[in-house]
This record gives C-alpha cells, structure tokens and sequence, in this order.
C-alpha cells in the first residue's frame, strides 16, 4: 500500500470529521471523562460504523477514538491494566476494520489519535495548556500510551489539539524511537497557540524533525486555522495538516458546545494554496460537510 507520507507528494489527502459527533448524532451519550473511548468497551461497532461513514463520504484517513484515552482513565473506569492496554490497541483494530470494509481502490489510512495531557483531564485544559507540569512530566505521560497505540499497527500518529509548544517539545520528544512518523497539529487562539506563544515558534519545533510528516492546525475557528496555514508552511516546509471545528466553543463546565457554526468548505482552495496537504474537519463537522469537502478538493485542478 502506499504510504502517507508519499501520498502528501502528490495531492492533498481528505481526512474525517468528528468522531464524537458522528457517534453522538447515533444516539450515544459521551458525557463523561472518556468521552468517545468508552464505546471501545461498550459499543465498538458504533465506532466501526462511524468511520465507514467518513470513508462513504469520502475520507481517506481516519482518526482512531483514542483522544482521550489513557491506561490510567481506563483503569478509573474498573479495567485491570491488561484490558486498558487492550482497548487503546483497539482503537487502531476498529479503525483498520473499518478501511477494510470500504470498497475503495484508493489508499486508505489510520491515524492514532493522541490527544494532549489536557484532555485525559476531561475539564477544557487541552484549550488552555500550560498545566504546570514539567517536560519530562509530560514525556512520561504520553510515552506509554504511544508505544500502546504504535504496537497495534497504525499509519501515522495524530497528535493533535495541542495547546501550548512546551507540551508539543514533550510529545516530540515522546516520539523519538517510536516507529511510527506524525503529524504535530496546534489548537490556536488567532495567532497564537492557546497558550500564548507565536505560532511561528510553535510550529518551527517540528521544522527538522524527521519523525513529523506534516504540521498544522485543528480543533480551532476556521478562519484561524485557514490564516495558519501559511505559517506552518513558510515555517517548516512541511505538507500542512488542518482541521478546524465547526467555529462553536466548547464550554467544558455545560459540557455543550456554543456559538454560531461556520463550515470550511469554502476555505478548502486556501488552505491547498497555502501548502495544506492533509485537509478535513474536527469537531462537530458530519459527514455530511466531510462529503463537500471532499467534492471541493477534487475540482481543485491538481499538477
């Protein structure tokens, strides 16, 4: 199969939406702290029927329901250490499944999904960052759970909705040794990480890292993340990943989200000019806007 990291060589690449969102629109309450990784446990078919309809709608990456997910949270929720190895594995078995059922000749994916410390935390601190913790702290936070998810076979390792560049050293630093290359994507704030520091800082850390394939945005304002675009490039000289949010705000105290919905679509010949190789949406973009996306992409005359 070819690789991703190929692929980026020659177009740009149509990822998914939201995971949770796809799930919740099935019926399924994620209102606690393992959010849409329970259902590895209780219902993973609903996962397995998730992702097949990003790929119906023309998806060619799909994002595993590991966000969240931590041997620690898993073992919180009454499972012995052996079975929340076992879950976090899952997620990449689900997500493969689900590729293998799509009747598609074009190259499929699976990226791990590796959200930040924050979001083991289930409060909002993955949109704030800096928790205070040291940068080995934090190395030895994701270590693990990156050799877990590395050993059941993904394409790529999203590490993803990352607010702050000090976490962003340690989870870089946490991939070294792994095997498995990643892309780096921020959480931001108009120009800015959600933390404060300047994107063009943040996204320079991954400039000559071998083990990162692309660099960019997601989980953020679409006209944030269409404005990042062009940093992430002229910084790295990288392919850029983006994939912003519907533009609502999530309120981790309601647990609910706010605001006025915007879509990317119109966006999507942007973000392709400006160097964006790897193009989808986050949180609260369906299927259904997934398909348009796609639609969008194939009109943009490639060569």
């Amino acid at each position: 199969m070819q690789g991703l990291t190929e692929a980026l060589r020659s177009g740009p690449v149509v990822l998914d939406g939201g995971l949770a969102t796809q799930l919740e629109a099935a019926g399924y309450d994620l209102s606690d702290e393992l959010w849409s990784a329970r259902l590895l446990a209780q219902a993973p078919e609903a996962i397995v029927d998730a992702h097949r309809a990003y790929l119906a709608a023309g998806a060619r990456v799909v994002t595993t329901a590991s966000y969240q997910a931590t041997v620690a949270g898993f073992e919180r929720r009454g499972h012995d250490r052996t079975a929340a190895v076992a879950l976090l594995g899952r997620s990449i078995e689900l997500a493969r499944r689900a590729c293998r059922d799509q009747a598609s000749h074009r190259p499929l994916w699976v990226a791990a999904s590796v959200g930040p410390y924050g979001a083991a935390l289930a409060d909002g601190s993955e949109y704030r960052g800096d928790y205070g913790l040291s940068r080995a702290d934090l190395v030895r936070f994701h270590r693990p759970r990156m050799q877990i998810l590395a050993g059941a076979g993904p394409d790529v390792m999203a590490l993803e909705t990352v607010p702050d560049a000090r976490e962003a050293e340690a989870m870089l630093d946490a991939l070294e040794g792994i095997g498995v290359p990643a892309w780096l994507s921020y959480t931001v704030d108009g120009d800015r990480t959600r933390a404060g520091q300047p994107l063009a800082d943040a996204f320079a850390l991954a400039a000559d890292n071998p083990n990162v394939i692309a660099v960019g945005v997601n989980c953020s304002d679409p006209s944030d993340a269409t404005a990042a675009v062009a940093v992430a490039a002229s910084v790295t000289g990288k392919p850029v990943v983006v994939y912003p949010n519907s533009g609502e705000r999530w309120d981790a105290r309601a647990r609910q989200w706010t605001g006025q919905a915007t879509r990317p679509t119109a966006s999507v010949a942007r973000w392709i000019g400006d160097g964006a190789r790897l193009v989808g949406g986050c949180c609260r973009v369906t299927p259904a806007e997934i398909a348009g996306l796609a639609a969008a992409v194939a009109a943009i005359p490639q060569g």
